[in-house]
């Protein structure tokens, strides 16, 4: 299990720090370029404001200039991107071309607004990177109305453009289009004169190119481009992408719906997406669920005799977080019908193991059970499991395992070597190459049940005082892996120990940490933790303390280590954070850890998504934390390091979330273990979070000023504040309802006012449609007359307060003596 129940009542102040608002984060800033050197559009003035007005809407510095002289690598470094808005002609000389040639390739990003395609035709590289050349427009006349239809809806600078959209613009056709582009908006040709590309007609577009990253829009030829709010939501989508995805925010929150498929569970611990969106999950005390989408309900298909307490030599027994903890199904599931579990089994013998079953429908095939890898362990003392399974590209299995050992003598490392003190030592298993405890494990299944060891594990088969099967060592808790397909990394979160400060004569404070391993390696514990903070070897006898341990050569000296004493050298953590505010990470927050990894998306792996994520998040890494109810996603550079991170639906706060994985159709599943430790919770949950890329509902907002009174009650109603994200046009249909719901009167306006001339509780309600025919309904109470008179009194000051509608009364007050 994750946590520590000593440790996880910690309770701190959520700090989150946002990309666009945290102060270890250079603001971004683009240079708009207007000169012409051909046609002169009148509208470049109105883009020009439209850009700076962008900038100040979402934080980022704008500087406009028609010099071309400001193309110089100096300057041009200042720079996210650079925007060229109805440029025309030759308008950079040779050594201001070179320049932006190197802007480009350092990784900066390019715009280009309408005729930036009418511009530097003898350039081949500018033509290239804008993706196209001009070759003309419709004449007399050049503005005039077409449709345009969007062919990709998962990016930022479509997503709130209507599938067909008809708008009056300047339409340019192309020649010499970059195959490359990614296309995302079209016209059709058939709804105007002039076009020379026929169905093929890209209007919008985007792609990485040189190093660097381009968007163009034919939009903006007109003055009223620039003040229609499609528009610049369309362009700002652009300036995200060529600003440098990893600096873009995330999708709008609203486009993600957490749709609740079971509840109140028991300790659910990791599922597995099988075909038709069927779910297979577990529950720690062993029972093992299938959700069907069709019954729209979950249904217990199994039961594993699992062990869930630890003895302790008094002979009483204490709640472990032993149980059925891993499932994962084979990478050829749909021909062998293989799922793999991991469990602690009934019985006396301490020992995990990981098996084999085959599923066919709701079955799971006792007869089929194969017993895989055994994993010998304690049972006297609490904790950590790990448990986690995972696949990579090649078939290999990784599965992680915990330490096994008891944190209650220290808050730092655990490392007591006194006799009869193993269940307190993590020296026996994480720091010991020869015990599979405390290590992310890779084997090869094998038809036959066996497993084989592939090579280039951490230490080569037949070393003395090993285990082959070890891929990584050195972990506390490692308790939700996952490994990256495309590159083969392994991440994991790691839960580290409860120490919340420094000290002198122990070591470092305690930190948890999210890894990434692209080979082999030693992750530090229990001698390191975070970016290789160390810990000091503590003489438990003699309660002393010694040096610091070395992360260059750790050694393991202690009579419980059955491996070799010289450790390979420690690795950094790729995320680490305290219970405190992280200087490194801030945007974690503070209070208690539980870190876990998730999977990394690519959308190549969802080619026939029903409802795909964004582009957004392609290549990032999902984590998720436990005890502080978040989820964030991980962007990497192209060999995998750190660049940044941005919080997944920021404003829902989930209730422990336990394990994730996207579904073949693009959703993402996931489990919530719920509130608290050990026991069924309401709050345990199996959940779906689904992306809309199309149209959103409008949001409603209604008031009422006086929602009771006195009849005649004349009462008027605002749908102030209702919006849709979308931006359509929309429709407002007011219904007021007498208490048993027949209609008294329906009103089609925006802010509507009515009498309620008989007492009565009344209903007013508001329908607003949007121009698709998506409709949301707000509703409000209405008391009108004759309502119950209420009072209070206040006993101590003899004060008296009453509330009434339209007639006198009478009251009385009783007071009793001694209540």
């Amino acid at each position: 299990m994750p946590f520590d129940p000593k440790v996880r009542v910690f309770v701190l102040l959520l700090l989150v720090c946002f990309v666009w608002s945290c102060s270890s984060r250079k603001t971004a800033r683009i240079l708009v370029f207007s000169k012409t050197a051909g046609f002169h559009h009148e509208s470049i003035p109105a883009g020009i404001a439209a850009i700076i007005r962008l900038g100040d809407r979402h934080h980022f510095m704008v500087d406009t200039t028609t010099d071309a002289s400001q193309f110089n690598q100096e300057n041009l470094r200042k720079y996210n991107a650079v925007l060229f808005l109805n440029t025309t002609g030759d308008v950079l000389n040779d050594e201001q071309q070179m320049d932006f040639e190197q802007f480009i390739q350092a990784g900066g990003g390019y715009v280009g607004i309408h005729a930036a395609t009418d511009t530097e035709y003898d350039w081949p590289w500018y033509g290239r990177l804008v993706g196209a050349y001009f070759d003309g427009h419709p004449g007399d006349p050049n503005v005039r109305k077409g449709t345009f239809y969007v062919v990709d809806k998962h990016n930022e600078a479509t997503d709130s453009i209507p599938d067909q959209w008809e708008r009056e613009d300047e339409f340019y056709s192309f020649k010499q289009i970059n195959p490359e582009i990614k296309v995302l908006i079209k016209i059709d040709e058939k709804t105007y004169g002039g076009g020379k590309n026929g169905e093929n007609h890209p209007m919008a577009w985007y792609h990485d190119f040189d190093g660097g990253r381009s968007f163009y829009t034919n939009m903006g030829h007109t003055n009223e481009t620039y003040a229609d709010p499609r528009f610049l939501k369309h362009l700002w989508g652009g300036l995200l992408y060529a600003m440098d995805r990893e600096r873009a925010t995330a999708p709008a929150e609203n486009r993600f719906t957490k749709i609740v498929l079971d509840e109140k569970l028991d300790e659910p611990m990791e599922l597995v997406l099988l075909p038709e969106d069927r779910v297979l999950f577990i529950e720690r005390k062993g029972k093992i669920k299938i959700y069907d989408p069709v019954a729209n309900k979950s249904k217990v298909i199994a039961t594993i005799p699992v062990s869930t307490k630890y003895k302790v030599k008094d002979g009483n027994q204490s709640e472990a977080e032993d149980g059925l903890l891993g499932v994962a199904k084979d990478p050829d599931f749909d021909q062998n019908h293989w799922i793999y579990l991991y469990y602690a089994p009934a019985g006396d013998e301490p020992k995990n193991i990981l098996t084999r079953y085959e599923l066919h429908g709701d079955e799971l095939v006792e007869a089929s059970r194969k017993v895989i890898l055994e994993v010998a362990t304690q049972r006297d003392q609490c904790c950590h499991t790990g448990g986690s399974i995972a696949f990579d590209a090649n078939g290999n299995l990784f599965l992680s395992t915990g330490d096994n050992t008891s944190p209650r003598s220290t808050a730092y490392s655990p490392s007591d070597e006194r006799p009869g003190r193993s269940p307190w030592d993590a020296q026996k298993s994480s720091a010991n190459t020869n015990d599979l405890r405390g290590k992310v494990l890779r084997i090869h299944p094998e038809r036959d049940g066996t497993y084989s060891i592939p090579d280039g594990n951490l230490f080569p088969k037949g070393t003395p005082k090993t285990r082959p099967e070890i891929y990584v060592m050195g972990t506390r808790n490692p308790f939700r892996i996952a490994v990256d397909k495309k590159t083969g990394y392994l991440y994991w979160g790691d839960v580290g120990p409860d120490a919340g400060k420094d000290s002198v004569g122990k070591g470092t404070k305690a930190f948890d940490e999210f890894n990434q391993a692209r080979k082999p390696g030693y992750y530090g514990w229990p001698y390191f933790v975070g970016d290789n903070k160390s810990f000091n070897k503590w003489d438990f006898v003699r309660m002393k303390t010694g040096p610091l341990h070395d992360p260059a050569k750790p050694i393991n000296n202690s009579p419980n280590n059955t491996g070799l004493n010289e450790l390979p050298p420690a690795q950094k953590a790729f995320i680490w954070y305290p219970y405190d505010t992280s200087p490194e990470f801030p945007q974690v927050g503070t209070g208690g850890r539980t870190a876990m990894a998730g999977p990394v998306f690519h959308s190549q792996d969802f080619k026939n998504a029903k409802r795909l994520f964004p582009s957004f998040y392609d290549g990032k890494l999902f984590i998720y934390e436990w005890m502080r109810g978040w989820i964030m996603t991980v962007s990497m550079n192209k060999e995998g390091d750190y660049v940044s991170m941005d919080r997944f639906m920021p404003s829902h706060r989930f209730s422990n979330p336990m394990d994730m994985e996207f579904s073949p159709t693009g959703d993402l599943y996931l489990l919530e273990y719920g509130t608290a430790w050990f026991q069924g919770n309401d709050d345990a949950r199996l959940v779906r979070i689904e992306y809309n890329s199309g149209n959103r509902k409008p949001h409603v907002q209604l008031v009422a000023d006086k929602p009771r009174g006195a009849v005649p009650l004349l009462v008027h109603f605002s749908s102030k504040g209702t919006q849709d994200p979308d931006l359509d046009e929309l429709k407002y249909e007011w219904k007021f309802l007498a208490s048993d719901g027949a209609a008294l009167k329906t009103v089609l306006e925006t802010n509507p006012s009515f009498t309620f001339d008989k007492p009565g509780i009344y209903k007013a309600q508001l329908t607003v449609t949007d121009a698709k025919g998506e409709a949301s309904t707000s509703e409000t109470e209405i008391r009108a007359g004759n309502e119950p008179p209420s009072f209070s009194f206040d006993i101590t000051r003899g004060n008296k307060t009453f509330f009434y509608i339209d007639q006198p009364f009478s009251y009385e007050v009783k007071v009793s003596d001694k209540e």
